[in-house]
């Protein structure tokens, strides 16, 4: 069961991953592609991570480090990009 439900949660993480690539070509503005690709790979990731971690738990301290990481950094990086961009545009 352990297998089963590890293996589902990677492949929601990669769907995750395809559907934020997919809202790239469009008529949006860049900020707003940004944001929803920054969501959506953070969530991707995350799922895929822990789906990982379902399926070989044995390895629980080799997955702990990605998973902060993915938390920590996802997060941060989208704030500094989005400070950034309103500073720009404040001036």
């Amino acid at each position: 069961m352990r297998l089963i439900m590890g293996t589902a949660m990677v492949a929601v993480g990669v769907l995750f991953w395809l559907w934020g690539t997919a809202k790239l070509p469009g008529n949006k503005s860049y900020l707003w592609k940004l944001h929803a690709l920054g969501i959506s790979d953070t969530l991707g990731s995350l799922f895929i991570v822990v789906g990982l971690l379902l399926r070989s738990p044995a390895q629980w301290h080799n997955l702990l480090l990605p998973l902060g990481s993915i938390l920590f950094w996802g997060v941060m990086l989208a704030f500094i990009l989005a400070k950034s961009v309103a500073r720009r545009s404040d001036s």
